[in-house]
């Protein structure tokens, strides 16, 4: 079958070629740091070694040595091995690091979670982003391949996560001066909506969606990650959830308003915003405030009727019915590039809707005409879920799975005090580990070890500042 028209450029390439978000960009000096060779524990040790931790770095911060990625054969190192451990990443709670697994050095990407427990909140959230980095199982939502072993219980104060290394994000896509093809958007925002309905299917709001959580590779595949603010969705309207979510420009309005309940519809909205953005190289709403990003959107949208803020907190409500009354202006989303095409503004006006009982759901918009080549495109040479025979092209009977089951959160009603909390996450690494590969832990001895420090321990007052906001 046939995978691209005649004249259309193909998303199966690199999305980065001779650009700075390319191979280039992840390519630096020999590595020093965290990812160097593994000790004699590891899994060649000789038979009747005590199965030890292997240690993420050398003694000395020695070179990386990989082991089955590298050829015996070369002398010359591979750009994977030629890259230095190295920062490359802020999320809502934690920071990510580019390392070297010295099990088989593959590199792969680090993330501290500080601040566990330093107050019960902190202890319920951060096993909460565990357990779920644990339980994803999807192509395009990031998930643990492994946790280090922590200490003993007593010194238990971090925990890191090992997840897939991705080169980029969408953020830097986005401002970036690479082409981006109506072919790449809609292989991007198909693959956005797959994963945001697994999560959705789970349960979960991610309440963060924005295009740096976005991870992306250089042939166009893209993983949804940073799960530092997201949880289960309430079934109970009458119990109130925080406003404190998602980065001001991809806000619903139900949220800037003061809503004190919302549902999967935010991180639609969150969805719709990244796709204008992806089609306007800009972004949507960039207002200095709450206030004005709220006028932007009713500059846009129209002033919205009063059914749909029947949930809005007084001064919301008050701020919206005393101005003049906004007729929508929605013709303007086809002056956003010539991609923006009735197709394109049909959805993109289904997933921006002030009232989010009329906005459209993640599952339903993967079902738009719009995003049918997208996922042809996606399934004939860039998933897992298919492969090639001889004889053509094999799909999978779903294209868009949904979870196997809800994930669960009742753990967090027994849990009461941050000791227990830490005796819980304790219980559940350890458990996590057996029976798989030799665990890995942090060697300080390594020569990034102080630089990495550093960055994690200056992110976290950051971050505790903010919590104490």
């Amino acid at each position: 079958m046939a995978f691209h028209g005649a004249g259309r450029q193909t998303v199966c390439g690199d999305l980065f070629p001779g650009s700075d978000l390319g191979h280039k960009f992840f390519c630096g000096a020999p590595s020093t740091g965290l990812g160097a060779t593994p000790c004699l524990t590891g899994p060649s040790a000789p038979a009747g070694t005590p199965r030890h931790p292997t240690a993420l770095g050398g003694g000395g911060g020695g070179a990386a040595v990989p082991q089955p990625y590298s050829n015996p054969a070369s002398e010359v190192p591979s750009p994977a091995e030629m890259e230095p451990d190295r920062p490359i990443g802020y999320g809502a709670f934690g920071v990510v690091w580019s390392v070297t697994d010295p099990r088989d050095g593959r590199k792969v990407a680090l993330k501290k979670m500080p601040n566990v427990f330093q107050n019960l909140v902190s202890c319920k959230r951060v096993f909460r982003e565990l357990r779920m980095l644990c339980f994803f199982k999807h192509d395009n939502v990031l998930s643990a391949l492994d946790i280090l072993q922590p200490p003993q219980i007593d010194c238990f104060e971090e925990i890191y996560v090992i997840t897939e290394l991705m080169q980029s994000d969408l953020h830097k896509v986005i401002v970036s001066p690479q082409p981006l093809t109506t072919d790449h958007i809609k292989v991007f925002l198909y693959q956005i909506l797959r994963g945001l309905k697994y999560l959705h299917s789970a349960g979960i709001l991610h309440r963060d969606i924005k295009p740096g959580n976005l991870l992306v590779n250089s042939n166009c595949l893209l993983k949804i990650c940073d799960f530092g603010l997201a949880r289960v969705e309430e079934p109970d309207p009458s119990r109130h959830m925080t406003q404190e979510v998602v980065t001001q420009y991809y806000r619903a309005p139900e949220v800037l308003m003061g809503c004190r309940h919302y549902g999967s519809a935010i991180d639609v909205w969150s969805v719709g915003c990244i796709f204008a953005e992806l089609l306007g190289r800009r972004i949507l709403f960039q207002a200095q405030s709450p206030i004005q990003q709220l006028d932007l959107i009713t500059d846009l949208l129209g002033t919205p009727p009063l059914s749909a803020l029947a949930s809005a907190c007084e001064g919301a409500r008050a701020h919206i019915l005393r101005g003049p009354h906004k007729p929508p202006s929605l013709s303007v989303l086809y002056m956003l590039s010539d991609g923006a095409t009735h197709e394109a503004v049909h959805l993109l006006c289904r997933m921006l809707v002030f009232d989010p009982a009329k906005r459209i759901s993640g599952s339903d918009a993967l079902s738009h005409p719009y995003l049918d080549e997208g996922r042809l495109r996606y399934h004939t040479c860039m998933c897992q879920c298919c492969y090639s025979v001889p004889t053509g092209r094999v799909y999978t009977r779903d294209f868009e799975p949904a979870a196997e089951r809800p994930f669960s959160h009742s753990y967090e009603n027994s849990l009461l005090s941050v000791w227990q909390g830490k005796e819980l996450i304790h219980r559940f690494i350890t458990e996590h580990q057996q029976g798989k590969r030799v665990p890995l832990c942090i060697n300080p001895q390594s020569a990034a070890f102080k630089t990495f420090i550093r960055s994690t321990a200056w992110h976290s007052s950051k971050v505790s500042r903010k919590e104490e906001r």
